[in-house]
């Protein structure tokens, strides 16, 4: 089986595992069930189509799959927007998949206007990141926070999973990890013809049992703002709103900034933190 055929049969399956028939508002077939959630049967009633398409579906024995079983299938596994996105970006022809994929060794570089902005921003952290999170740009007040220095052409993605420091520094770690996982399988469903990408998500999952677990329950998302909460060795505990910013002309660049409440302790301590980042090391 082809492997973006393997990858769109394991999600279809991953969502109707999680569906039972009382959700999705119809009476159980009868007989045993050996399936925690929706028999393929049922959903092949819930989304109008014969239980053989259906499993020919989830097995990768159909090769062209038309916008109204998409939908049909969206509506009946209940799926929220990057769910259904990500259904059609793994039920895209494979042709159409490499078409729209950019060259996958291509060197990113960072956006002359991403680049603006953060100089406008040195007074919280921020982070300038690729789509297969390589770090393109940071200033030094991110430093201070995460104690890293991040260097352009290093990976925001490894650090966050091999580098100790991001799970003793990050409170809430499990939580944005996880949303980073989830994130990496949208995007591996964006660029199927990456190779460095996958390469990437099959070291985490190799080395990293968080990673294998998180990316076997098939959760998808975009990026989205998200909480982090910070403990910090100096400055104690920093709480940040993180807010996603992309340019309309460089989609596959995200400005990851930290926001805080101005009247947060946060807020107070950012200027003295930033104060240590431009003093002279000795």
């Amino acid at each position: 089986m082809p492997r973006d055929r393997a990858a769109l049969g394991a999600f279809l399956r991953s969502r109707r595992d999680r569906l039972t028939p009382s959700q999705a508002g119809i009476e159980a077939f009868p007989g045993a069930r050996r399936v925690p959630g929706l028999r393929r049967e049922e959903l092949a009633v819930l989304a109008g189509l014969s239980p053989d398409y259906y499993s020919r579906l989830e097995q990768g024995r159909q090769a062209n799959i038309s916008d109204e079983v998409l939908d049909a299938l969206a509506r009946a596994l209940r799926l929220n927007e990057v769910e259904r996105a990500h259904l059609r970006d793994l039920a895209a022809p494979t042709a159409r998949r490499r078409a729209a994929t950019p060259h996958a060794a291509a060197v990113q570089r960072p956006d002359p206007g991403l680049l603006r902005v953060m100089r406008t921003l040195d007074h919280v952290p921020v982070l300038l990141l690729g789509h297969r999170g390589e770090v393109l740009a940071r200033n030094g007040l991110l430093m201070e926070v995460l104690g890293r220095p991040l260097e352009p052409g290093t990976s925001f993605v490894r650090f966050m999973f091999q580098d100790p420091v991001a799970r003793e520094r990050i409170v809430n770690w499990q939580d944005f990890a996880s949303a980073a996982v989830a994130t990496m399988r949208r995007e591996t469903a964006r660029r199927p013809h990456d190779t460095r990408l996958a390469l990437l998500v099959d070291e985490l999952r190799t080395t990293d049992a968080d990673v294998a677990r998180w990316w076997d329950d098939h959760a998808v998302r975009d990026y989205a703002s998200v909480a982090k909460r910070v403990q910090h060795p100096t400055a104690g505990p920093l709480t940040f709103d993180i807010e996603i910013v992309c340019a309309p002309n460089e989609p596959d660049q995200r400005l990851v900034v930290y926001t805080a409440d101005p009247d947060s302790t946060t807020a107070r301590v950012l200027p003295m933190l930033a104060s240590w980042n431009t003093a002279p090391r000795l």
